[in-house]
């Protein structure tokens, strides 16, 4: 089973544990507000257009709004289920929603208090080294000095160059990842000038 299904059974499971109305760190979204996002995403492509074309975003509110009158257990199977036969992404599983169904598990996990980071088989950290590669440059183009990303190994991503004091990011494949995708509940070690490093943890890192 790939990564991106086991996450995905992994997800199911933790949002039905946490509850429907528990918070995740997607903004004001609750664990079922989280679960209609990602049916809608795998089901509907036309209103799923809307996360990244903006004049379709009213058209994917409403649809997203409807799902989310769905029940929180009929969502989580359709989740749990995955893409059905007829969706572009049913091809592509396995790499389309890896970063999503590892992002948004750790939404639902990060959004408790006293979370720690799972310890994930080396295999799996590799895999999200890979998925790393492929947004670092689009996370922190925005950043005002040159950002590294590093693993306690040795393994090195240069996300964005320029000007000023480097910063490096250090932590696991899985923690870096999620800080490229915006999250702050990270368990990462930057370094660099006081200053850079903060510019870097503000920055938009929208992807």
């Amino acid at each position: 089973m790939s990564l991106a299904r086991r996450e995905r059974h992994a997800l199911a499971d933790t949002m039905a544990a946490a509850g429907q109305t528990a918070p995740t760190l997607c903004g004001t979204w609750t664990v079922h507000d989280l679960a209609a996002h990602l049916v809608v995403r795998e089901r509907r492509p036309d209103a799923a257009a809307g996360i990244v074309l903006s004049p379709l975003a009213g058209y994917l509110d409403a649809k997203q709004a409807e799902y989310a009158r769905k029940s929180f257990p009929a969502l989580l199977e359709l989740v749990r289920t995955g893409p059905p036969w007829w969706s572009p992404l049913r091809p592509v599983d396995a790499f389309a929603n890896l970063t999503e169904m590892f992002i948004h598990h750790e939404d639902v996990r990060r959004a408790e208090p006293g979370w720690e980071p799972r310890q994930l088989a080396a295999r799996d950290e590799d895999r999200l080294w890979t998925a790393l590669r492929a947004v670092a440059r689009t996370a922190y183009r925005k950043s005002p000095v040159p950002v590294v990303l590093a693993t306690p190994q040795g393994a090195r991503i240069t996300a964005h160059r320029g000007d000023g004091g480097e910063v490096v990011l250090t932590g696991p494949p899985s923690e870096l990842l999620l800080h490229a995708f915006g999250r702050d509940e990270v368990r990462i070690v930057p370094t660099g000038a006081e200053a850079d490093v903060n510019a870097v943890l503000a920055t938009d890192r929208s992807v």
